[in-house]
């Protein structure tokens, strides 16, 4: 199993024929995010084979210059208020101080699948692509993740995310229920909730390696040669 083939698989299915048809229309017509040749991002740098921990989010941000194809993810220099919030936690969680850009790819290439539920938006229209099909899709990929017989890490933000829990009943896996780190929500929970260390500690105890959520770490591990 690998996304490719799972992809394929899904690519003769009507539900993802007419989702093709209603993608390639918006990107032609419209301006929509991510760009088009990242809309399979989250993916293409966290193979099936390299998941450890999958983090859902709901649609790309749908400003310019924001989406990049990893949910949570951006590409510009000003943050996103619930990417602020999820580093301020990340920071008290963790015990140190940091400063990081917006990009989260260090963390899918360390097997975290930075999975949005839709995986397209147009500019400026929160949700405008969620009657596509893309749930149909994503849910699938949630479904094959959950079949892995390893340790998965399944952290959920959000009723949005937390309803995708239906989905997991591998005794295997960790499923991390939370508060949504939007401004609207995170002091209601989000803060002082620890999924990262909660993450790493299990992962830890089912032999597998913890996730380097710092991006200086991860750096400084890499040159170590690790």
């Amino acid at each position: 199993m690998d996304w490719k083939n799972f992809i394929n698989n899904e690519s003769t299915k009507s539900y993802y024929i007419e989702l093709k048809k209603k993608v390639m229309e918006a990107y032609n017509t419209k301006t929509c995010f991510p760009p088009y040749k990242y809309i399979y991002r989250a993916l293409a740098t966290c193979p099936y084979e390299k998941v450890k921990v999958v983090i859902l989010g709901q649609d790309p941000y749908h400003e310019k210059g924001q989406a990049n194809g990893l949910s949570f993810s951006v590409d510009c220099q000003k943050l996103p208020p619930s990417l602020v919030n999820i580093y301020k936690e990340m920071a008290s969680d963790l015990g140190k101080n940091f400063s990081q850009d917006g990009n989260l790819t260090y963390l899918a290439k360390q097997g975290v699948l930075l999975l949005n539920s839709t995986l397209t938006v147009e500019e400026g229209k929160a949700n405008s692509h969620a009657g596509f099909g893309w749930q149909i899709l994503t849910d699938n990929i949630i479904k094959e993740v959950n079949k892995i017989n390893r340790p998965i890490v399944f952290i959920l933000w959000g009723n949005f995310a937390i309803k995708k829990s239906i989905y997991l009943n591998n005794p295997n896996h960790l499923v991390i229920k939370g508060v949504h780190p939007s401004p609207l929500s995170a002091s209601r929970g989000f803060f002082g909730s620890k999924p990262f260390s909660k993450c790493n500690d299990y992962l830890i105890k089912n032999g597998e390696r913890p996730i380097y959520w710092i991006k200086d770490d991860y750096e400084r591990n890499l040159k170590d040669g690790n």
